[in-house]
Parts: structure tokens; sequence; C-alpha cells
């Protein structure tokens, strides 16, 4: 189904594989705790794509162009005692932002998730990325007292 700014949101394929690609190096130029390798990028869609009762890539396009993207993975939440679903790579491109591309491939994401059972959605944004914020408090997500650690390597 086509929006008011003439674009849809369907479910990504390989051949999206390039443009997601290129929006993945945007979005990880703009994050200051990852840095864009295609390669590793390509390996991650790949799992994704793979594995499509577990995660999801949501595309916006317009006339055959990707213009956004957004991932979303289940994981088991012992809190909920379901699904909660992990919202990833939101980006939409710079051009695009601003005519309701981003909350088209959030719904997505969170019908989805809805679809496999998931009652949390949860994502993490650069805590410098004002627009990103703002942008996820419209949509009526909230903050949590929780706070993000990361450990690089297992052995």
């Amino acid at each position: 189904m086509k929006s008011e700014s003439g674009f849809a949101v369907r479910a990504a394929r390989r051949e999206d594989v390039d443009a997601l690609v290129r929006l993945l190096g945007v979005l990880f130029s703009i994050e200051s705790d990852f840095q864009p390798d295609a390669a590793r990028q390509r390996r991650g869609l790949a799992l994704l794509l793979d594995d499509p009762w577990r995660c999801a890539v949501f595309v916006a396009e317009r006339a055959g162009a990707v213009l956004g993207m957004v991932t979303a993975q289940l994981v088991v939440s012992t809190a909920e005692g379901t699904f909660s679903a992990v919202v990833e790579d939101m980006i939409v491109d710079a051009r695009e932002r601003g005519r309701g591309v981003g909350a088209a491939l959030l719904r997505a994401g969170e019908a989805w998730a809805a679809t496999r059972g998931a009652t949390r959605l949860q994502l993490l944004a650069d805590r410098e990325n004002r627009s990103a914020l703002g942008f996820y408090d419209r949509m009526g997500w909230r903050p949590t007292a929780l706070v993000c650690w990361r450990h690089g390597g297992v052995s």
C-alpha cells in the first residue's frame, strides 16, 4: 500500500542488499559505536534474510528506489515470559526525512513483532543523535532506566 508521499513499505529482498548496505554505511557513520564495513553488513543482512520467522527487514521504496530501512529480531524476555523484539538499523535517506517514511517503517516492524507474539519492543539509539531521539519520542517510545553495555569479544 502506497502512502500519500508515494512510497510503499515491504519486506526486503536479496536484490535490495546493495541499497541496504549503502544505508547502513550512512547509519554507522552517524553512530560513534560502529564503523561502516560493507562485508560485515552483507553478512549480517544475509543472516537476517535467512531467518524470516525470527528476523525481519523492511524497506520503504518509491519507484524502485529504496528510501529507508528497519530491522527487527525476536529475543526471549524472561521479564515478559514471551518474545520481545529488538528494533535496529532504522535509517531513512536524509532527503526523505520528515515525509512519514520512518514512521511507516517503524510501524511495519511493530506489526511484524506483534504477529510473532512479542509484547515489548526495544531499541538502542545513539545518545548524541537528537533527531533520532526526538523521532522515537514522537512515535511513543520512552527511555528506560537501563544502560546498554557492550563486550567486544567472545572467547
